[in-house]
């Protein structure tokens, strides 16, 4: 059995971040980590739980709770599912995640499997306060998921 992805901000991170984008991009890690390899929700709760947290992906509720109510019914579902980061940017508040994530244990690593995701939080003051993504399916399989599943919209915040 292949281990729970790590991310490792080290070799991630870029010369140029100011201290605070090496400390949002710290935050943010810590919070992908938990909650999307870990899937350690009581954690996410715990930490993160509290405060505003404006939700882009129209398939999620606005909240921490709406970001855990999903990945948790995800991982119900695909109780592998891992999310590797491939590149990680920062630029003032915002940092973005380009990840390669796959729904089985198998399947890590296969560029022709999974999804390629790009997620952008927003931190002020020590807490996410919004979010971004965009997803690429890379088989048809994971096209069939997102065709079945992203559907319902549940909330009125906007792609942008």
């Amino acid at each position: 059995m292949k281990e729970v992805p790590q991310i490792n901000l080290e070799i991630l991170r870029r010369d140029t971040w100011s201290q605070d984008e090496l400390d949002n991009a710290k935050f943010v890690i810590d919070f992908v980590q938990h909650l999307m390899n870990d899937h350690n929700f009581a954690y996410i709760h715990e930490k993160y739980g509290n405060g505003p947290y404006r939700q882009h992906n129209r398939s999620m509720r606005d909240g921490i709770p709406g970001v855990v109510d999903s990945v948790t019914t995800l991982t119900k579902r695909f109780p592998e599912f891992s999310y590797e980061v491939k590149n990680i940017y920062a630029d003032g508040a915002h940092v973005t995640i380009h990840s390669h994530a796959t729904m089985r244990e198998s399947d890590r690593g296969n560029e022709k499997k999974g999804f390629i995701i790009y997620d952008t939080w927003k931190v002020e003051n020590g807490k996410l306060v919004e979010h971004w993504d965009a997803l690429q399916p890379l088989d048809f399989g994971m096209r069939l998921f997102l065709l079945l599943t992203g559907g319902s919209i549940k909330n009125k915040n906007g792609l942008f």
